[in-house]
């Protein structure tokens, strides 16, 4: 495969993409969803933020591959996840712990 055929691809992909997710918002941008409908979609932040998390903890090595800078930046986003409830807060504090941690490790 060519250099040319690799970014065609990527390229083709990326708008596929792009199209799926931004056809469903442009279909409903103009309706209202039912409470059931945005009750469940106020899970999907946290949803993906613990997948991050345990993708995190368990990746490719397992428990093995876990280091202090990730045990703290999850123990540091649970606390703030607890105290504030709001999901910005949460993944700011976490990523700030991990880099700092990381950096002075």
């Amino acid at each position: 495969m060519t250099a040319f055929e690799a970014l065609s691809a990527i390229v083709v992909v990326g708008l596929i993409t792009y199209a799926s997710r931004a056809g469903l918002v442009v279909a409903l941008a103009d309706r209202t969803l039912s409470p059931k409908v945005q009750r469940a979609l106020r899970n999907v932040g946290p949803a993906v933020l613990s997948a991050l998390v345990v993708t995190l903890l368990a990746g490719s090595e397992g428990i093995d591959g876990v280091e202090l800078p990730e045990v703290a930046a999850v123990v540091v986003g649970a606390a703030a996840a607890w105290k504030t409830r709001n999901l910005i807060a949460t993944i700011v504090a976490g990523m700030a712990t991990l880099w700092i941690v990381a950096a002075l490790v």
